[in-house]
């Protein structure tokens, strides 16, 4: 049955409808519950936190969209797993890197930055018209014929320049400690 019929006839009290969902979803919930409590709690503790999921989402269907159930149980497993761990004195540990989303990472951030500052570096000491050519090309997306015909240069020139300044680029970045 379609998402969309199963969350409105949960939302009109069908009982079938959520056993539907409970039988399909099962096995989905207990593996977050597992996951996020480990051997901590027993197996009747993941049964009990993944009826609860159930339970909220008879509890709270109207809040659910259509094309959302999944993201939603999800969410409600962690939640009620974390919650079960608190209830019994446990908590657990999260990393920095958990925390914060990959392009968010201090480390990350430092890297692109450093990063960037050599590739302008490198971009400033190209010369004209290298420079724009490179910057043409792969900042504003120009393709080597438009670039040859905005420049008065033929294609073979223009894949060269740039070729040239792909390499001495190349060359910069492992200079600076940056692998490719």
């Amino acid at each position: 049955m379609e998402e969309k019929t199963l969350l409105r006839r949960i939302k009109q009290g069908d009982t079938a409808a959520l056993e539907q969902v409970i039988e399909e979803s099962s096995t989905y919930i207990a593996s977050i519950v597992r996951q996020i409590i480990g051997t901590s709690m027993t197996m009747q503790d993941v049964e009990e936190v993944t009826a609860d999921v159930f339970f909220a989402l008879w509890q709270q269907a109207e809040q659910v969209k259509p094309g959302h159930l999944k993201g939603y149980l999800g969410a409600i497993a962690r939640h009620k797993a974390l919650n079960k761990l608190r209830e019994l004195g446990q908590t657990v540990e999260l990393e920095e890197d958990v925390l914060l989303p990959e392009e968010q990472q201090p480390d990350r951030l430092y890297t692109e930055k450093e990063q960037k500052t050599m590739v302008e570096a490198a971009l400033m000491e190209m010369g004209q018209p290298d420079r724009e050519i490179f910057l043409r090309h792969y900042y504003y997306c120009q393709s080597v014929a438009e670039i040859g015909k905005r420049m008065g240069m033929n294609l073979s020139t223009v894949k060269s320049r740039l070729s040239r300044g792909r390499k001495k680029l190349k060359k910069q970045l492992l200079e600076g400690g940056f692998s490719l």
